[in-house]
């Protein structure tokens, strides 16, 4: 079975502005292929490669007492992969 280890986790409350400008700082860094995430003295370097699987999940959670929704976007890869092989 694989071993998961969390390297970084937040979770907090922001306006619906803060999470849309935070998005597009990701996504700026995401192109440059690197992304930094501090909070505190926590610092997380996450080394991107070109090609990523993107995932995202809309759900709906019903109770009784409330219903709740949640969008979910998640990005992989695997280490040392560098992209699709071409011949030379």
């Amino acid at each position: 079975m694989a071993e998961k280890k969390v390297l970084f986790k937040s979770e907090e409350p922001r306006s619906l502005q803060e999470v849309a400008n935070f998005l597009k700082e990701l996504a700026d860094r995401l192109s440059e292929g690197k992304v930094i995430l501090r909070r505190g003295g926590e610092e997380v370097t996450l080394n991107i490669p070109p090609n990523v699987v993107l995932e995202l999940k809309a759900e709906e959670k019903i109770k009784p007492s409330k219903t709740k929704y949640s969008l979910e976007i998640e990005i992989e890869w695997g280490e040392g992969e560098s992209g699709p092989v071409s011949l030379g």
